[in-house]
């Protein structure tokens, strides 16, 4: 299987949570499909083709980061840290070869659109929605902004 290296980031450094929808912290605001629309590395902006077709599920037990070739390509745990926005999170590799490893970060909703920022393991935690060296931002929006509800 071919992933791109900008997913490759999102994949082996942890891109995916559990207890965030619990009810009690706040964050079940985050539950849904997303699209990655864009995206930083190291304080510089990723291209669009190396982003591209890359999907995000946000459910109770986790967040499922999918290929564009529709392959789901990433698992991992996840401690919400407070009860507002942004949200203060450490999450927790589960698919090898990152299994273990631990990243901090900060997560956002507003609107139809999700920041994500972490650090690489081992790295200086983001303090602000702003790259820095061993750090990566996704901005996300809701697949499901423009469809009606069905009743």
């Amino acid at each position: 299987m071919h992933i791109k290296p900008f997913a490759l980031g999102v994949l082996t450094i942890g891109l995916a949570f559990a207890p965030m929808a619990r009810g009690d912290d706040g964050a079940e605001e985050l539950i849904g499909g997303y699209t990655v629309v864009s995206g930083e590395k190291y304080g510089a902006s990723e291209p669009k083709e190396r982003i591209e077709g890359t999907t995000v599920r946000i459910t109770v037990d986790g967040i499922i980061v999918t290929t564009p070739d529709k392959k789901d390509a990433y698992v991992s745990s996840y401690k919400i840290e407070n009860s507002k926005s942004p949200y203060r999170i450490t999450m927790t590799s589960k698919l090898a070869p990152s299994e273990g490893e631990v990243s901090h970060g900060l997560i956002e909703k507003e609107g139809d659109t999700v920041r994500l920022i972490y650090s690489l393991p081992g790295a200086e935690a983001p303090s602000d929605f702003k790259t820095k060296d061993k750090q990566l931002m996704f901005v996300m929006k809701n697949e499901n902004k423009d469809k009606k509800k069905i009743d």
